[in-house]
Parts: structure tokens; sequence; C-alpha cells
């Protein structure tokens, strides 16, 4: 007999055992069950939970409320400067310096300077001031001396400090030599102006509301409500409005206009479910959110809370950190993969 005759027979005789029942008998047979494992499975999704006057809260039509769809604007400031660096990265960027020094032909300055004018006069004597030496930061090191191999900076040197390097260059533009072509005297030595410190007066008082602070990190714009919450600026979406207009108009309500901001992009980068709370009696105690995060960049400009329709009382520009602490747990954790590290 073939394989497949013997199949056959062998699903026959299977279906001739089962006992035979009619459609309608099947279906008044298992409708019960269906019943409430439907029940149970809305009532799951609309996170309902049995009380003792109601062990199986019924499903209404209230319960079946829609979300409010909102959408909210993530406002940043990018980072101005770049981060310091770290003691091992100083030490290797130095190092990198004297070994470029060893490696390349001598400084020739007739190259770039014409004997016997002020540039040159100027070059030879702060060439002198240094030792001979022909790079500006890099101490006493002779490349092509016998020490030349000892290029590495010891444990605790501050000689690739940013700081004396700083200094340095600094003193190293100062014009050496006067009008008449002749050598300065220190008395007419005019300082150079140095430049900004890194750590600004916004710093220093710890005012989150300027934007002239953490100037190596990125700023995060959020709003405080009446209610005393923290967010970021959030409005409700009609329908006749896509997210990306709204946000601009979430902004714009809660912060001003004295802002030149734009959107980055028209599609959410995160979005937060508040789920409906329920009264005993079944009926809806608050509806239920949906928040889509917009990206934006601020590039001038400050928020203005003089006459907003929000009723917003305070702001803050807040680092990722700052933002750790000041947001609840799972409003933050909903958008702090969006956002960058520094």
């Amino acid at each position: 007999m073939a394989a497949s005759s013997r199949g056959g027979n062998s699903a026959a005789a299977l279906l001739r055992r089962q006992s035979s029942i009619c459609a309608s008998c099947r279906s008044s047979q298992f409708r019960p069950y269906s019943a409430s494992a439907e029940a149970a499975v809305q009532a799951e999704a609309h996170h309902l939970k049995p009380t003792k006057s109601q062990p199986h809260p019924p499903v209404t039509v209230s319960r079946k409320a829609e979300y409010r769809i909102k959408s909210s604007i993530i406002l940043s400031r990018a980072p101005l400067l770049t981060r310091p660096l770290t003691p091992f990265e100083n030490a290797f960027f130095f190092y990198q310096k004297r070994l470029n020094e060893r490696l390349v032909l001598p400084f020739r300055h007739t190259l770039f300077f014409k004997k016997d004018t002020a540039a040159d006069l100027d070059w030879r004597i702060k060439y002198r001031e240094r030792g001979e030496i022909a790079a500006k930061e890099l101490g006493r090191y002779y490349a092509q001396g016998r020490n030349a191999w000892n290029d590495e900076l010891l444990v605790g040197s501050t000689l690739g400090s940013e700081e004396r390097i700083r200094d340095i260059l600094l003193k190293d533009a100062e014009n050496r030599v006067t009008e008449d072509g002749e050598e300065a005297k220190p008395d007419e030595i005019v300082p150079v102006e140095r430049p900004m410190d890194r750590i600004t007066e916004a710093d220093k008082k710890n005012d989150v509301r300027r934007l002239d602070r953490k100037l190596d990190q990125t700023l995060y714009l959020i709003v405080k409500g009446s209610d005393g919450k923290w967010q970021f600026p959030t409005e409700v979406m009609p329908t006749t409005e896509a997210l990306h207009e709204t946000a601009a108009r979430a902004l714009a309500s809660a912060a001003g206009v004295n802002m030149n901001t734009w959107i980055v992009g028209r599609a959410p980068v995160a979005h937060l479910v508040v789920q409906h709370e329920f009264n005993e009696d079944s009926s809806i105690k608050r509806r239920g959110e949906k928040i889509f995060f917009m990206k934006g960049r601020i590039m001038a400009g400050q928020v203005d809370l003089k006459g907003n329709k929000m009723g917003l009382e305070d702001f803050n520009w807040l680092t990722k950190g700052e933002l750790k602490e000041k947001l609840p747990f799972e409003y933050f954790r909903s958008v702090r993969n969006t956002m960058a590290d520094r």
C-alpha cells in the first residue's frame, strides 16, 4: 500500500472516533467562556481592577474613551565649546607635538620672515627667550639633541596643561618690536587680551534661566505650570494641525516669540502614554494622554513668560543630568534616549 493511502486511512479513522456535534450546540456551549474571556481582555486593556462592590467591572462606553493627543517640543541649545581634555589626553597630545618636532626637518625662519624686518626681529627675540627652540609650547625640548628620545611627560607634570599653554601662546602673541623697528622695553609691550573663561558668571551663580551656562553641554528648556509640575512646552493637538505645527504653537504660547528657533523634522523622536484614570462607578476620572515629542533648536533669543496663555510660572535651561533630577521618572525615561550625553 502506498504511503499516501496509509496516511489517508489513518486520518479517516481519527475523524470517525470524534463525537459529532451540531453548530448551534457548539456555539451555545462555548459562548459563556468566550464572553468572559473577551470581557477580561477588555478590562485588562483598560487597566480595570475588581472591587468588593464589583468583582467583575463591566466594560462600558465611558471606559472606551479616546486618548487626548498632545504635541511637545524638546527645545535645546547646542554646546558652544568643546569639553575640557582629561589629563591623559593632555599628555597624549603634548607627546604627539614633541614626536612631530623630532620627525620634521628643522624650522628655517628665513623662509617666512624677510631678513632685517620688524617681523624677523620679533621672531629672533622670542626665539632667543625660548632657548633657541622653534616650538612655542614644548618647553626646553631639543628635538635634534641627544636627549630627544625623552619626549614623554612625567606623571604630575604641568607642561601639557591648558592654562600653561594658553599663557605661553598669549605671551608669544605680544609684539616685541616698536614702530621704529627696535626692541620694545617691558613698559612698552602691550599685553594681548585674554580669551573669556569657560566658567561664566551664570555658572558661578548657578542661574538656570540663562543660556550662557554649561557652554560645553547641551541645554534643554522646561517650563513650570500652575500645578507645580515641570515639563516641556506642550499643547493639545487639534485635528486641523500636524504634530510639528502644534509643537511650534506650544512653544510660542509658552515661551513667547522673541526666539529664533526651528523644528528638526516633522516626525516625533519619542512618545509617552499616560493611562486613563477611573472612578469606582466606572466613569472616567481623568482621560489618558499620548504625548509625542518633537525636537527643536534655538539659535538666538530668550524665553519670555510675560502674558503667556498657559499660566506658566517659571522656566529653566538644564542639562540632561539636571533634567533627571527635575522631571518625573516616567516622563524623563521616555525622552532620555533622544538627548545627547553632553
